[in-house]
């Protein structure tokens, strides 16, 4: 058998593998799973187009102070019916919050994980507005987001 009939078959056996290898690689981390499923409304930057799509950056963390809000985060819509695996939800959940909420991420802060994740994924929230204004308790940050109808700016938003 002539060596060289076989190399283009080699070649392209390697190229493939190189690829697939690159693209779980990539697919599997969660600034790349940002920009495929996220960064189209929330923007490069988290800023997302308040009041619709909620913006990132200083509020995210507020999830995570209040009871139910880590299952919140874990049943909006764009998460819950995400096709992300959950272990890869979790891992994207935890790099939203260190990512764009850094200040607010308390010390005991625990990473999301798969079992949490499949836990409340299902079913979505249906009405997220009354459900995030009432985790957030009509504060001036939810009222500057059309989350409540109350504008209580007391707490210097």
């Amino acid at each position: 058998m002539n060596p060289l009939r076989s190399l283009p078959g080699l070649v392209g056996v390697l190229v493939l593998g190189t690829n697939l290898a690159l693209a779980a690689n990539a697919s599997a981390d969660p600034a790349t799973d940002y920009m495929l499923h996220c960064r189209g409304c929330h923007g490069p930057e988290g800023a997302g187009t308040p009041p619709d799509v909620p913006d990132f950056r200083g509020e995210i963390g507020r999830f995570l102070a209040v009871d139910g809000g880590r299952e919140y985060l874990i049943r909006i819509p764009g998460v819950s019916q995400s096709e992300l695996s959950d272990a890869r939800t979790a891992a994207l959940l935890s790099w939203l919050v260190r990512h764009f909420d850094a200040e607010r991420v308390p010390p005991d802060f625990r990473e999301f994980t798969a079992a949490e994740v499949t836990r409340h994924r299902r079913p979505p929230l249906t009405d997220v507005a009354t459900v995030r204004a009432a985790l957030l308790g009509g504060s001036a940050a939810a009222s500057r987001y059309g989350w409540t109808d109350e504008d209580d700016a007391s707490d210097g938003d």
